[in-house]
């Protein structure tokens, strides 16, 4: 299993949300947007959302080490969950960014192998999985 830090790139490993904001909010965004402070809303919002998330960094780090969350990105083999599966172990997934169950890893499997599913971000599986582990995933 590997770990890997996140560092987002625009486009790349992205999620769409849906936020609703007051018409008052609104425009004073689109004014900053046309005053050149901002290239568009998103570019707006998105720097809104990381200067939030800078101010409570600290509290992000020791939430992460109090509740044992991998941090970035887990992506687990069809290979891993075997070999997990031969230990006569399960699993117990706790991300915070990204985690991602191979293609090739099937429903019985997954179910066979992993006990519990609490992502902070996003999943990443075939229908099939997540359908199989949906009473799994927190």
């Amino acid at each position: 299993m590997s770990v890997h830090e996140l560092k987002p790139k625009p486009g790349d490993n992205t999620e769409k949300i849906t936020i609703n904001l007051g018409v008052v909010d609104l425009g004073q965004i689109d004014l900053l947007v046309q005053e050149g402070f901002y290239s568009n809303r998103t570019d707006l919002i998105r720097t809104a959302i990381r200067n939030q998330l800078a101010t409570h960094a600290d509290v992000v780090k020791q939430t992460v080490a109090r509740k044992t969350f991998v941090l970035g990105l887990q992506h687990y083999t069809r290979q891993d969950l075997e070999a997990v599966q031969e230990a006569g172990q399960t699993l117990q997934i706790q991300v915070l960014g990204l985690a991602s169950i191979a293609d090739d890893v099937s429903p019985e499997l997954a179910r066979a192998t992993i006990a519990s599913v609490v992502v902070l971000g996003a999943l990443h599986a075939s229908p099939a999985v997540k359908a199989a582990l949906a009473d799994r995933i927190r």
